[in-house]
């Protein structure tokens, strides 16, 4: 199975089951280039669990995907901030290998700004509500210039105003840098602001 040039990612007769759960049954589907791809549908028809594949979180499966996993971020239902870390560093253990003291500096604190934490840099996740943490996880996956971006109900959480003005953001955002996106949610509205394609996956009887 090999790569077509239009496709990030590429999954063919996919299938993953928990003990005596099928979860996944022969799902075949195609991830377009620089192209926000949402996908919804309802609890446990296998979303998460798609993402965990893609992203090789999850290797257990049988059928094929080809993906380019060494550059993937990816932003989990749980926030997964490094619990020592200030909300800085927790962005910056990411990026460090990556970039400049300097470069690195001016990326952390321009997506800070736009999450709305920059006051909060230097606290530890310990003093941040949720929602703050979910903000400080966005922040990072995007901060992280990866080819593919992974988004598993990243707006959850979130009072509705403080959520349109991060999707604002992040379409300003999309524009500019055209990396694959895939997003799960059921959040319809969230969908239709954000996809380029929306697809439903069934439940898998």
């Amino acid at each position: 199975m090999e790569l077509l040039n239009n496709y990030e990612v590429q999954i063919k007769d996919l299938c993953k089951s928990y003990e005596n759960h099928k979860v996944l049954h022969n799902f075949s589907m195609n991830f377009t280039k620089n192209k926000i791809t949402v996908i919804t549908g309802p609890s446990g028809c296998g979303k998460t669990t798609l993402l965990n594949i893609i992203g090789s979180i999850e290797k257990e499966y049988s059928g094929q995907v080809i993906s380019p996993n060494n550059s993937i971020s990816y932003i989990f239902q749980e926030d997964r901030l490094l619990p020592n870390l200030t909300v800085y560093e927790n962005i910056a253990f990411v990026l460090k290998s990556t970039m400049s003291k300097e470069d690195m500096n001016a990326i952390i604190n321009k997506y800070l700004n736009m999450v709305k934490l920059s006051e909060y840099k230097h606290k530890l996740p310990s003093k941040l509500s949720g929602g703050m943490k979910r903000r400080v996880a966005i922040a990072r996956a995007f901060a992280y210039k990866s080819r593919l971006l992974l988004m598993d109900e990243p707006f959850k959480g979130l009072d509705d105003k403080l959520k349109m003005e991060i999707i604002d953001e992040f379409l300003k955002l999309h524009k500019e840098d055209r990396r694959t996106v895939i997003l799960v949610t059921h959040d319809m509205k969230e969908a239709e602001l954000l996809g380029d394609i929306i697809c439903s996956m069934p439940s898998v009887e």
